[in-house]
């Protein structure tokens, strides 16, 4: 964390922070095109919904591990780099998709392209980035940024859907591929400034050194280790409703217009939410807006269970939306809180990784479990379980460590 003193923010960082909104939000975007076509995809080849769920759960699990080399490449380089090459892995990954005629290309681009070198190149090094430019509003900036996934949700699941009613799926895949590159190109030139943040050495928020076991040169300690699975633990509960409520809902005789309006229901109570997580993050600290996170999602996704009329999942979709929302960049918060700024990229694309490895679980569960029990109560149940594991970490890391407060604004 830097020292208290001259704020370093400037007017510059706040168009960083929303430029890489708008980016997070396109990368967002092609993960959202499998989610609302795979009822029609399914039907096409003939799969079982596992197939098109673990499409879905490949995307988490590429940007994952693509986001710690694309987090230690922009540590280096800068984000703008990085940002150029999501540009023309979505569009290659989206056309690609759009003309698959089998489960190869289906994961191919998946996992390779909208995963690796797209959404990895994107998250770990934009919210990284992010953080440098700001110390007294980091929280808020970093959600902000964040925020795109919900932004994405919001405007992409409705408008796929109508699409894809209208034009079929593969040309709603190419002509999304097509815009990501045209939006992305231009906006990259607004992350090739340096940011202001020096480089400073801190410790770790527990008072021992932040090194640990070296792998290649990089250090882990405890606190990363356990930041890393309560992430995972967190995403696997968290992707159960984002990947599945749509095709609950119609399993549950509502039309497939209804479960586009769910789904975008929740991510826009997600956006709200995670601007509130901000602030939250900016006064209490990352690790106990985490904890508070933690309970509210466990008690809104228990709802999924028990609820099955209309206005019912309406509700609990908006609610779910509030809990879960800021949940993923306050991670990255505690992290900026914890270690040091100069290890921000690498250390955020792993504990980034750790979550992407959640979601990617979680959706595949979901549709596994559904396959399984012929329900989705179970796999609601699971994800239940998977989230009191979750609370119990926090727990554990809270009362291990006295988070560092970071400086508030006069």
């Amino acid at each position: 964390m830097e020292p208290r003193g001259e704020s370093i923010e400037t007017p510059y960082g706040w168009t960083v922070a929303l430029t890489s909104m708008v980016m997070v939000s396109v990368g967002f975007g092609a993960m959202y095109l499998i989610v609302v076509g795979m009822l029609p995809v399914s039907q096409e080849f003939g799969w079982p919904r596992s197939v098109p769920s673990l499409a879905n759960g490949l995307v988490w699990m590429g940007a994952g591990i693509g986001g710690v080399f694309m987090g230690y490449w922009a540590d280096r380089r800068g984000a703008g780099e990085t940002s150029l090459v999501a540009g023309f892995a979505l569009a290659a990954g989206c056309i690609m998709a759009g003309m698959m005629q089998g489960e190869a290309s289906l994961y191919f681009s998946h996992f390779v392209l909208l995963g690796a070198f797209g959404n990895g190149a994107l998250m770990a090094p934009l919210f990284a980035n992010t953080t440098r430019w700001f110390d007294r509003h980091r929280g808020f900036a970093l959600a902000l940024a964040g925020s795109g996934q919900s932004v994405a949700g919001m405007i992409w699941p409705p408008l796929f859907r109508y699409l894809m009613d209208e034009h079929g799926w593969r040309d709603v895949m190419i002509g999304y591929g097509v815009l990501a590159l045209a939006l992305i190109l231009p906006l990259h030139l607004v992350l090739r400034r340096n940011p202001p943040v020096p480089v400073v050495v801190a410790p770790a928020a527990d008072g021992s050194k932040a090194t640990g076991i070296l792998l290649g040169g990089l250090s882990f300690s405890l606190t990363h280790f356990l930041l890393c699975a309560a992430i995972v633990t967190c995403c696997v509960a968290m992707a159960m409703p984002m990947v599945h409520l749509m095709a609950h809902a119609i399993d549950l005789g509502f039309a497939p217009a209804r479960g586009a309006e769910m789904l975008s229901l929740m991510l826009a109570c997600g956006f709200v939410s995670r601007l509130g997580f901000g602030i939250m993050a900016d006064r209490i600290g990352g690790i106990r807006t985490i904890l508070f996170g933690s309970i509210a999602q466990l008690v809104t996704l228990a709802l999924f269970i028990w609820v099955d009329g209309l206005a019912g999942l309406y509700i609990a979709a908006a609610l779910f939306g509030f809990a879960f929302g800021g949940l993923v960049t306050t991670y990255s918060f505690a992290a900026r809180e914890v270690f040091p700024e100069n290890q921000a990229g690498w250390r955020i694309g792993i504990i980034l990784l750790s979550g992407t490895t959640g979601m990617a679980a979680g959706g595949y569960v979901g549709g596994f479990v559904f396959d399984l029990a012929g329900t989705y109560t179970t796999a609601f149940t699971t994800g239940v379980a998977f989230n009191a594991v979750n609370l119990a970490i926090m727990l554990f890391l809270l009362a291990r460590l006295r988070p560092v407060q970071t400086p508030q604004a006069a």
